[in-house]
């Protein structure tokens, strides 16, 4: 007997359901009219035949708020209502969807998210440092209400990332996820590999092209890595967001030696955000990482991003491509609309935000790998032999070392550069050895540590 839940459509009548639902246009409000606001608006005016075909409905701007009403930004605004207040903007009668493109993890961004899904109305945004800080609560606020809260372009920019952990993966169990986060410090390392220049430099460079802010804090700290981790982390293993528990290491103290010595060993650096779940709870972590050079994530350069995904029965599943900027990000937030006129509705987090299980950070034992150890040797007998007493007491293996001499007595100092890469161990133990290299009197200075991830 055939499913009577189910009715054909014979295609004059989906014609005609088509036109219907073609005149009922999806309202636009867009709060924030900077590099992605204005890249929506130009998506927008492109291709909205295209959109309004695939959404099943036209989309359309009615309403923006942002700081400068006079500014030009190569779009004509003049028959859209117009609010100084993106709050006033969320709760108007005169939109269906809010787009918050303001920025930061309170204020006005949060306040007119907030009011939006009060008011009943769905909500796109591509604020990462929101979702990381209030994304349970505001979950929780959009289910409760019936709203959509979407959020692609908050994580790798026009990389699909979030439709794919939310959706595509959804027959998986996902137990890793890691990957390169944040075009700026790719930037900067693929620049200090290729061209032999200090972090410094680059640096400088990445702030005249508009890659990096004058404070560049944020991105080089490794910040921004981390927010996009936390919301990763709770979708692929249903927990609640939690930012606070990540252990964070930026690139400033990447030397350009650094750099040399990976590449001798077979290895580049890259700042990777990384979380795992362990039966014990969920370990993240934001550092930089030698990955071997036959890696497909080591070929990510520039500033592109990467995000590789381990699913047990998908394998290792890997998305690269620009992780920011105006035309990319701004494809990710009308993909979002798009999926809001479709009326896919689906949970925020992957599951409703009422089931997502309480964050349990994994104890520090239960990261386990190999390390990467630079260190300045006093250059004097017994030294080396110091140093591998240390390690073997703290049951460290060896996998190769570099140590690099003097030639002649004309060019002999006091210290030598001594890099060693370790076998797989915890990080306590390699942690404690440090700890006993720097009181034993053999190292000038501090030791440089730096994680290895065998992909």
């Amino acid at each position: 007997m055939p499913n009577q839940g189910l009715k054909a459509i014979s295609p004059a009548n989906f014609g005609k359901a088509q036109d219907k639902q073609m005149t009922n246009a999806l309202r636009l409000g867009i709060a924030g009219l900077g590099t992605v606001g204005t890249g929506v608006l130009d998506i927008l005016k492109r291709h909205g035949d295209l959109l309004a075909a695939r959404g099943g409905r036209a989309v359309a701007v009615t309403a923006v708020s942002a700081r400068s009403k006079g500014k030009d930004r190569g779009h004509d605004l003049s028959n859209l209502a117009w609010y100084d207040d993106p709050v006033a903007l969320a709760k108007s009668d005169k939109i269906d969807v809010f787009i918050e493109l303001i920025g930061g993890d309170s204020g006005p961004a949060r306040d007119s998210v907030e009011a939006a899904i009060a008011s009943g109305k769905h909500v796109v945004t591509a604020n990462k440092a929101l979702l990381a800080h209030h994304g349970a609560a505001l979950a929780k606020a959009a289910e409760a209400k019936g709203v959509m809260l979407n959020f692609e372009a908050a994580v790798a920019g026009g990389i699909p990332v979030i439709k794919t952990l939310r959706e595509g993966l959804a027959g998986n169990d996902v137990r890793r996820i890691f990957g390169i986060l944040n075009g700026t410090c790719n930037y900067i390392l693929t620049k200090m590999a290729d061209e032999g220049r200090s972090f410094a430099d680059v640096l400088a460079e990445a702030q005249k092209l508009g890659y990096a802010e004058a404070d560049p804090t944020f991105d080089v700290g490794g910040f921004d890595t981390a927010h996009k981790l936390a919301i990763l982390t709770s979708l692929a293993f249903g927990t609640q967001v939690n930012v606070d528990k990540i252990a964070i290491e930026g690139i400033e103290a990447i030397t350009l030696e650094d750099i040399r010595n990976a590449a001798e060993l077979g290895y580049k650096i890259k700042l990777l955000g990384v979380a795992v779940q362990h039966e014990g709870g969920v370990e993240q972590r934001v550092h930089p990482t030698l990955v071997p050079k036959n890696s497909p994530v080591s070929e990510t350069d520039g500033v592109f991003n990467a995000v590789v995904i381990r699913g047990d029965f998908v394998g290792d599943l890997m998305l690269e491509g620009r992780g920011a900027g105006s035309h990319p990000t701004a494809s990710a937030v009308v993909g979002d609309i798009v999926d809001i006129a479709r009326g896919n509705a689906r949970p925020v987090f992957g599951v409703p935000a009422k089931s997502l299980k309480a964050y349990v950070q994994a104890p520090q034992k239960a990261h386990e790998g190999g390390f990467y150890v630079s260190l300045q040797l006093h250059d004097r007998p017994g030294a080396v032999a110091a140093i591998a007493r240390i390690l073997a007491d703290e049951k460290i293996s060896i996998e190769s070392i570099v140590q690099r001499g003097t030639a002649s007595a004309a060019t002999a100092r006091d210290t030598a550069p001594f890099i060693l890469i370790t076998h797989n161990t915890l990080e306590p133990s390699i942690r404690k050895a440090m700890g006993k290299i720097e009181k034993d009197g053999h190292v000038v200075g501090h030791p440089r540590v730096i994680r290895i991830e065998r992909l």
